[in-house]
């Protein structure tokens, strides 16, 4: 039996495949189309699954969309009406699209699919999920649990912006609700959009940003944004927002409450900004850790799931598995809206088809997110000769033994081996990597390869087998979700060094042995690699480990500031073109950008917009 999984329409739409409750293949739109967020119809994503699979549309038994468009409806419709007059303007705007499209979805998605399969009546398969069970869905079934407690939090799916369920086999039961307007999310969006950063996308930032700053503003922010309660549910105080009727997040209440109005992109950081992401990034993590003790009293599970947009927040993830109220915790590496797709489809799978799912021994069934599109050597070497590219060939062995000796010589290098990673994290599949004993290293890669604000942190790869002796942790994180600090025997002691300087320039003093990849706290976003999973990362990142004694690679997306990460040969050579990277591995074709026709050079500094 063959399930297709969708989300479209939105943000990040993507498409899964799954034979037999089997995970085949998913991938989001954007990589195929190369537009950051792409909202449509994922076409092309739905090609390559059902390649993927050699299969055809028609072979697919159920369609499974990932919310319900009329629930959705309802809730703009409610909104409206409660808060009218005020909003006028946007209900304006917001009809005519719904009236045109968005409330007539399942005809619109029967008519996509019947562009593809036209001798199918689509109609007949098409499924629908609501959104925080398409989240929950997402987050339990490829889980590595038998039972486990789930808890999704988001912005906003048709109602829900937080839910809590319990999984138990091929069992999925939401127990608890928390609903719009009321959401941790969007408090989240609502900093993100007032520090100047864009909403759905920026939020990334924000988390980088805040420990720069200190939390003074989060007592503020209880006692008139949000009213928290013991048990983490909570109430927003409407009348600082805009999201319900207006064109913005916030309103002109909230810009008096904070002393300022919302920051221009194009602003400078100051010390303000980074107190204020420092507060809403405290708020939200004490929201987390009383939701997650609270339901752990109340549900006596050890085990916890976590996916939606806020399970993303990788800082909040780690105290929430330092916190020790869950022995395991997991979360979906596409917590996000994408991950929506798999989630439906497993939704549509366990629950409405109620079929058996395999017991667990431990291990998820993830396949380590390497989901997507691979290229045999063969087609990697003639895609590069048309692409003009000068590159050699090697072996396995001297393949990883070349790489490694570039990256302890401080050379920047994109690797890009094996099928791509499914959600916003690269995991060694297609990477940027580069040596994260460097000093130099993090400015180098944030103003010279991604082309984005210095103050972003990135995230070291090390080795399972040795992430307890360079981490304070002890546990698989191999989905670049969970943060903790560096071990304190590799730290140095930056008080003396950082005295008077200020905000980001404090990121410019080492603070351990890796200061690469070792945030102005000491922490990092941790990704543990498994010979299992990724066996050429993990055999690169030893290479490395025997040439300097550091089991540890800085990986970072590869993609420049506003690019979706590179899905083919093709865009992993111009994004080599378009930056100062030192060299590109592609299966075993090696390519120094010193040996590369200057005639194919590109200007990606400015090439896309900011993200």
């Amino acid at each position: 039996m063959y399930t297709l999984g969708l989300s479209a329409y939105y943000h990040d739409s993507a498409a899964a495949l799954l034979k037999d409750g089997d995970i085949v293949a998913a991938a989001q739109e954007e990589r195929f189309s190369r537009k950051k967020h792409d909202a449509r119809f994922p076409l092309n994503a739905v090609d390559y699954c059902l390649a993927e699979a050699g299969i055809t549309l028609a072979q697919v038994d159920q369609v499974a969309f990932y919310d319900k468009p009329f629930l959705k409806f309802e809730r703009l419709l409610e909104t409206y009406h409660a808060f009218a007059p005020r909003g006028f303007k946007s209900f304006r705007m917001a009809m005519p699209l719904w009236l045109r499209e968005k409330l007539f979805q399942k005809d619109l998605l029967a008519k996509e699919l019947k562009k593809l399969e036209p001798g199918v009546n689509w109609l007949d398969r098409l499924l629908f999920s609501e959104h925080h069970l398409s989240h929950a869905a997402s987050a339990f079934f490829p889980s590595p649990f038998d039972e486990a407690l789930v808890l999704t939090m988001d912005g906003v799916g048709e109602w829900t912006t937080t839910s809590a369920a319990i999984g138990r086999g091929n069992s999925l039961e939401i127990f608890k609700e928390i609903h719009f307007p009321h959401s941790l999310g969007l408090l989240y969006s609502a900093f993100t959009y007032y520090l100047g950063f864009k909403v759905n996308s920026g939020e990334y930032k924000v988390m980088g940003l805040a420990p720069y700053g200190e939390p003074k503003y989060a007592q503020t922010i209880l006692d008139h944004l949000v009213d928290l309660k013991p048990d983490g549910s909570y109430r927003l105080d409407q009348s600082y927002f805009d999201y319900c009727t207006g064109l913005t997040m916030t309103n002109a209440k909230f810009a008096a409450l904070f002393g300022a109005p919302p920051r221009k992109p194009d602003d400078p950081l100051t010390q303000r900004e980074m107190d204020l992401a420092a507060s809403v990034q405290a708020v939200t993590e004490e929201a987390v850790l009383r939701m997650t003790r609270a339901l752990r009293e109340e549900t006596g599970l050890e085990n916890l799931c976590l996916a939606g947009g806020v399970a993303l927040n990788c800082v909040a993830n780690g105290k929430v598995l330092r916190d020790g109220q869950f022995k395991h915790v997991w979360v979906q590496p596409a917590a996000g809206d994408a991950g929506g797709a798999l989630g439906a489809a497993l939704a549509a799978h366990h629950l409405y088809r109620d079929q058996p799912r395999t017991p667990r021994s431990g291990q998820d069934s993830m396949r380590g997110s390497y989901l997507g599109p691979q290229f045999a050597q063969a087609d990697v070497e003639a895609r590069l000769t048309v692409a003009g590219a000068r590159f050699s060939v090697l072996p396995d062995a001297d393949l990883i033994e070349r790489t490694a000796s570039l990256l302890a010589s401080e050379n920047v290098v994109g690797w890009f081996q094996g099928r791509m990673e499914f959600g916003p994290r690269a995991l060694g599949g297609r990477s940027i990597l580069g040596d994260p004993r460097s000093p130099k290293m993090q400015s180098v890669l944030n103003l010279k390869i991604k082309y984005r604000e210095s103050f972003r942190p990135f995230a070291p790869s090390v080795l399972r087998e040795h992430v307890a002796e360079w981490f304070e942790l002890d546990q698989d994180s191999p989905y670049m979700l969970m943060v903790a600090d560096v071990a304190r025997r590799h730290r140095l002691d930056a008080a003396g060094a950082d005295k008077g300087l200020f905000g980001i320039e404090k990121l410019k003093v080492p603070r351990s042995a890796i200061p690469a990849v070792t945030h102005v706290d000491y922490s990092a976003r941790i990704q543990t690699v498994h010979a299992d999973t990724n066996p050429r990362y993990h055999a690169l990142i030893s290479s490395f480990y025997d040439k300097t004694g550091c089991p540890v690679l800085i990986n970072t997306s590869f993609n420049v500031r506003g690019e979706p990460i590179v899905c083919t040969p093709e865009d992993a050579f111009r994004c080599l073109m378009g930056t100062e990277m030192d060299a590109l591995v592609i299966g075993n074709c090696v390519l120094m950008k010193a040996d590369q026709d200057s005639n194919l050079r590109l200007d990606y500094k400015n090439a896309f917009e900011l993200d």
